[in-house]
């Protein structure tokens, strides 16, 4: 079974190509294009050892897959469209829908009326799944909503202090994200430490989140009804006091002014006014910009609140985690978060964590009591699995 999987960003298009056979799974091809609607797009694609990339005109995503499904082909990764046997999607906000589902009309639907809470993922998604549809009509397609994970998190966790109709009719209340991610580091971590059945997963890169699982179920997730909130991201605000936005409101500012503020030019660029990219905001806080050191220091305080309050869900912590593009590489980042948790049984080594590679499994805990993980993530093997799961549950109830 060929499964396409895609992960979209408002402006990107990239995706891996899997063939899934038994208990098996492989990556036929994997690529990318950035920049959609400017006047030239990079894009690039590697099929086994074949590496191609360019620049092109692409208006939107449908040129974007379009301009990939042709070069699949020509790698021989896809023969076709019929040797393609489904897309899957690592779909963020469905509301009231949950799990792996089938795209249909309803899917499509509920993801605009939820386009208002997740303006960054649910647009592009959205107009990928056409984009799909148009090019290839007889392939299935499946959603996998982040939020189904999280599902097992108490619904006392989840409420908000709301009227109690806010939540019965509008789904006010903490959904969390990042499913995929945490879900992965809940499968392997039962692999790698069968008995660290508490493990604290801090998926930190351009979107952030902090999770406590129990035995590979989630308990807690630092995100609220939003992907915009909880540990504050690339761009994004995380967590703020709804009633900030009256001072804002009686300045002046116009409320889709400030949305379009906190959902893109908040966060790590925000606060430092120097980038969203982690690495960059480092690189200015080393040359002295008292901002950029506030926004790293503020950041990690961040990630420590959520972390202790992932612990007081889980009762304590059989291990720590550290995952995502800033979470893989960042030893600073990891050293400042982990510090002072001895209470918890976990200690920092720092030499194995200033050595740590970011793209490998390893252990940076000085080993006197429980485990320091860096851990690579895959999210899209886990949407592959489930949308395989979708297509095998369709054939045996035709």
């Amino acid at each position: 079974m060929k499964v396409l999987v895609a992960n979209l960003g408002s402006t990107s298009f990239k995706y891996k190509l899997y063939a899934l056979e038994g208990a098996g799974e492989r990556v036929l091809a994997e690529g990318e294009a950035e920049k959609l609607g400017a006047s030239e797009s990079p894009w690039s694609l590697q099929a086994g050892d074949r590496v191609e990339e360019g620049t092109a005109e692409l208006a939107d995503h449908g040129a974007a897959i379009a301009l990939h499904l042709e070069k699949l082909s020509a790698s021989g990764a896809l023969a076709g469209a019929a040797d393609l046997d489904a897309v899957g999607f690592k779909a963020v906000h469905g509301g009231p829908i949950s799990g792996a589902v089938p795209v249909d009309d309803e899917v499509i639907a509920t993801m605009e009326r939820f386009a208002d809470v997740a303006p960054q993922h649910n647009p592009p998604y959205v107009a990928a799944m056409r984009g799909f549809a148009e090019r290839l009509p007889g392939v299935p397609q499946v959603a996998a909503f982040e939020t189904a994970f999280h599902q097992t998190i108490p619904l006392e966790r989840q409420a908000y202090g709301v009227p109690y109709a806010w939540l019965e009719e509008h789904g006010i209340r903490r959904y969390g994200f990042h499913g995929a991610s945490h879900r992965y580091v809940g499968m392997r971590m039962a692999e790698l430490a069968p008995d660290a059945r508490r493990v604290i997963n801090c998926h930190l890169g351009g979107s952030c989140s902090v999770s406590g699982l129990v035995d590979g179920a989630s308990a807690f997730n630092s995100f609220g009804m939003t992907a915009q909130s909880g540990v504050f991201h690339g761009g994004r605000v995380g967590d703020l006091d709804v009633f900030a936005l009256r001072k804002l409101l009686e300045a002046g500012h116009d409320l889709e002014s400030i949305f379009h503020t906190l959902g893109k030019e908040s966060g790590l660029k925000g606060l430092s006014g120097v980038s969203s990219d982690m690495q960059a905001v480092q690189a200015a806080a080393a040359g002295g910009d008292e901002r950029a050191r506030l926004a790293v220091s503020a950041f990690v305080e961040h990630v420590r609140h959520h972390i202790g309050a992932a612990m007081m869900a889980t009762n304590g912590a059989d291990a720590l985690v550290f995952t995502g593009g800033i979470g893989q590489h960042d030893p600073d980042v990891r050293a400042r978060a982990a510090a002072g948790l001895g209470f918890a049984g976990l200690t920092l080594d720092g030499s194995a964590n200033a050595s740590a590679p970011g793209d490998a499994e390893t252990r940076i805990d000085d080993g006197s009591g429980n485990a320091i993980w860096v851990l690579p993530t895959n999210e899209e093997l886990v949407v592959a699995r489930q949308t395989a799961a979708v297509l095998r549950e369709r054939d045996a109830g035709s």
